[in-house]
């Protein structure tokens, strides 16, 4: 026969069973019913559920009042200046996917020392630093200046900065056709349809925004160039 204590025992590990089952059904439920998600943030706003993996479990939990902007974050990381640097990247700051390349190369970077990074997207952006590419000619597609003042643009230009940080091997495979040819129609698709794909605004509504900050930062100074 079962003590009392046993069967207490037993009675308490059912009730955190059931209770658990229950919560891991709430938690199913709101990650695959959009309309729970939203429910639950017209609650609280600032609930903003995250899926940590850890091996091959997950936690579940809710930062409160979160208010970081992931470009943001990339955008602040340390940009390195070398003094004798080989070639000159020109990015896009605020082009989220972008980013992600930007700052792998400037971490790589970080020992070699031979790319200087250009952020258009400042106000202190200026195209007679960099051999008279303005900012619209330079969002059209990616544009390195090596030390020496020649411009590479496209995948030849990607080329050459990995090849400055050790990785050149990625891009090697372009160097022969059709490779190469295939290569630069996938890279040119891409850089024509980005802001769309990023879901920023035509370049035509980036450049009125701009031209308006400059008026309202500037005035009528001419320290500020587009």
């Amino acid at each position: 026969k079962k003590t009392h204590l046993v069967l207490k025992i037993e009675e308490n590990k059912r009730k955190m069973a059931t209770r658990g089952a229950a919560a891991a059904c709430v938690i199913w439920k709101h990650r695959r019913n959009p309309s729970l998600r939203s429910l639950t943030q017209h609650f609280n706003p600032n609930f903003n559920p995250q899926i940590i993996p850890r091996g091959f479990k997950y936690q579940v939990r809710a930062i409160q009042g979160s208010n970081a902007n992931p470009i943001t974050q990339l955008k602040n990381k340390e940009d390195p200046k070398p003094q004798n640097w080989k070639i000159k990247m020109l990015y896009d700051g605020d082009c989220p996917l972008c980013m992600r390349e930007v700052n792998m190369l400037m971490e790589r970077n970080a020992k070699h020392g031979s790319i200087k990074f250009v952020d258009i997207s400042s106000n202190d952006y200026s195209p007679e630093e960099n051999q008279g590419l303005d900012y619209k000619t330079v969002m059209g597609q990616i544009h390195a200046i090596q030390s020496d003042g020649n411009v590479v643009t496209g995948v030849e230009a990607f080329r050459r900065l990995y090849e400055e940080v050790g990785l050149g091997w990625v891009y090697t495979i372009t160097k022969f056709e059709p490779i190469g040819k295939v290569a630069d129609a996938v890279y040119d698709f891409w850089a024509k349809y980005r802001l769309q794909v990023t879901g920023r605004p035509s370049i035509e509504a980036i450049l009125e925004a701009r031209k308006k900050n400059k008026v309202e930062t500037c005035g009528d100074s001419k320290a500020c160039k587009m």
